[in-house]
């Protein structure tokens, strides 16, 4: 067991699942349960975010559960009914113990941008530095299929890693990670600790949520891998065991913890984590993979041997090597078309191949993020 930390600064991510105790119906005694011991950290002192989910099931359960098709109008309805519905009651328990609350809706375009992702983190400080609660959820009422992040696993690692939070708790309906899936395979086992997200660790969280739910495991590594190469540790425990949030903190080894990165990235660098948005990849030959990662280089052109998608000046985008592992993310100065006509090319030659030129590199080693 580690042993307790001093107040710090903690995300904690409720699924559907949880919220709802596996009912159709929000579960207001497991809701309040969960209340009651994010108020006791905060009144020790800890700053909460929390990223609830739960909006849509909140609106099936006003609307008296209709029979609606699953397509996105119908989706954003419910969240639109179920939004103010979740938030009266988080209102109505947190002030129970004297604690504030604030919505705050997000969406993946906030984060993408640097000036809106500058905003974001400064209206969170604000709301932290007067004691007030977060209560974040994606803005699902309004928001396009292609700026929306698409579940609150991945929202909560965007989270974190925009307020720079210590840890982050997503609660769930399982334990943990386990080898296998356990609903399946009575031979799995408990992951308690993850140094490292690699194969083997991501061909363990196998398939998707439940039918209320928008996550699977898989959703949830992916949000551990974000928040883990920020800086920020990851544990994933099961929402109904007793005084789970107050037991993880105090260091009790429940569920399954993502050890962070050694070192914090700075801001700008964090920021390329939690907009990220895979539109697009950069394929690397070994020469170039070497550069990034050993030598601390930035990418040019010559070391390209292949761009898969779309993508324009600006976007932040994936690099691989020809074997298909993500190496780094960064800010790319030119173009997926422009990257396809100078691949292969010296730097030298972008400007006579293209008209003109951004500089020498295809993404600088300051807008660049190592993944390994």
């Amino acid at each position: 067991m580690s042993s307790p930390t001093r107040p710090g600064r903690i995300v904690i991510k409720l699924g559907t699942s949880v919220l709802t105790a596996g009912t159709p119906y929000l579960n207001r005694p497991r809701l309040i349960e969960l209340i009651r011991q994010c108020a006791q950290l905060y009144h020790q002192g800890w700053e909460i975010i929390l990223v609830s989910s739960g909006a849509m099931a909140a609106g099936k359960e006003k609307m008296g559960f209709p029979q609606l098709p699953p397509d996105v109008p119908a989706k954003q309805m419910l969240s639109a009914v179920g939004q103010p519905r979740l938030m009266s009651i988080y209102n109505q328990y947190f002030d129970i113990y004297d604690i504030p609350v604030a919505q705050m809706l997000l969406t993946r375009e906030d984060l993408q941008g640097r000036r809106r992702y500058l905003n974001a983190r400064q209206t969170l400080n604000a709301l932290l530095q007067h004691r007030v609660v977060p209560i974040v959820n994606e803005n699902d009422t309004v928001t396009a299929e292609e700026i929306r992040v698409g579940d609150n696993d991945n929202l909560s690692a965007m989270v974190a890693t925009l307020a720079e939070a210590d840890r982050l708790i997503i609660l769930t309906d399982q334990p943990g990670l386990f080898t296998a899936d356990p609903r399946t395979d009575p031979h799995a086992r408990l992951i308690r600790q993850v140094s490292k997200i690699d194969e083997h660790i991501l061909a363990s969280a196998g398939g998707t949520g439940t039918d209320l739910g928008t996550g699977g495991m898989a959703t949830k590594i992916q949000a551990a891998e974000t928040a883990t190469r920020a800086g920020t540790e990851v544990i994933i425990a099961a929402g109904a065991e007793p005084d789970v949030i107050l037991r993880l903190v105090q260091g009790e080894p429940l569920g399954t913890r993502f050890l962070p990165r050694s070192d914090r990235l700075e801001h700008r660098k964090r920021w390329l984590l939690a907009g990220y948005t895979p539109s697009g990849r950069i394929i690397v030959d070994p020469g170039a993979a070497d550069a990034l990662q050993r030598m601390g280089r930035s990418l040019l052109p010559i070391g390209i041997v292949a761009v898969e998608g779309t993508f324009q000046r600006g976007d932040t985008v994936g690099v691989y090597t020809q074997a298909g592992r993500e190496i780094a993310r960064g800010l790319v100065r030119y173009a997926a078309e422009d990257v396809r006509r100078i691949a292969r090319h010296h730097s030298d030659d972008i400007e006579p191949i293209l008209g003109y030129t951004y500089g020498p590199t295809v993404i600088h080693r300051n807008d660049l993020v190592l993944m390994h």
